[in-house]
């Protein structure tokens, strides 16, 4: 689990089979270096890669094919730009953004990046899967970056973010051009309300249904439920 707050930029490179390698780039990357271990996770542009190999100033990670078929990760496009890096949240930490899984629900596209005086206002593409999940003033995570969705046109399937100069300035959205490609994850939020309206309630009747009628608070305590 992720919370969306960027903690370094680094580079993809292909290496053989669906191996990857991933290094940092930016100056101090310790955030990232610091106690890794094989078997970590890391959000790499918003996707979760599991530590295989760990190098001087990076480590290796293997890529599904549905992963590069999901993701901008096997797009040339991205081996060519720095990619954003995140290590998962540790318990007890800061959940400084929301809570980001790491688990891309579709690719969209930069429409425009305007700057203004505060921000810079960027519009997007969503594809169907995640739009559904987009709610004006609610979180959204592009490139493993969490932001707020300013606002949202369904009939043009875009939303627009107000991204604060930080961020812009240390994450690699700075480097996407009109029509580039970016990974989008919904708020899992969203995603467990939009279960619950579908089946939570008959699953929740079937699971009541199964408790015997003879279940009373002295019986639980009875049998060492205190």
């Amino acid at each position: 689990m992720f919370t969306g707050i960027i903690q370094a930029l680094g580079t993809v490179k292909p290496l053989e089979g669906d191996s990857w390698q991933i290094t940092c780039v930016t100056q101090p990357y310790n955030v990232i270096m610091q106690d890794l271990a094989t078997g970590d996770s890391i959000a790499v542009d918003g996707i979760c890669l599991t530590v295989e190999k760990i190098l001087k100033d990076g480590f290796i990670a293997t890529a599904s094919p549905e992963t590069l078929r999901r993701t901008t990760l096997g797009q040339e496009e991205t081996q060519q730009r720095y990619v954003n890096l995140e290590a998962s949240l540790r318990v007890g930490g800061k959940v400084g953004g929301h809570f980001v899984m790491g688990h891309v629900d579709g690719i969209g596209q930069l429409v425009s990046a305007q700057a203004t005086e505060t921000s810079w206002e960027m519009t997007f593409t969503a594809p169907g899967a995640i739009a559904r999940y987009i709610v004006p003033k609610g979180s959204i995570a592009i490139n493993g970056i969490s932001l707020t969705v300013a606002d949202y046109q369904p009939e043009l399937s875009q939303f627009k973010v107000a991204v604060i100069p930080l961020t812009y300035a240390e994450t690699n959205l700075q480097y996407i051009s009109p029509g580039g490609w970016v990974n989008l994850e919904g708020d899992i939020l969203g995603k467990y309300v939009e279960k619950y309206l579908c089946f939570g309630t008959q699953d929740l009747k079937q699971a009541t249904d199964t408790i015997p009628n003879d279940v009373t608070p002295a019986f639980l305590v009875e049998h060492g439920y205190q």
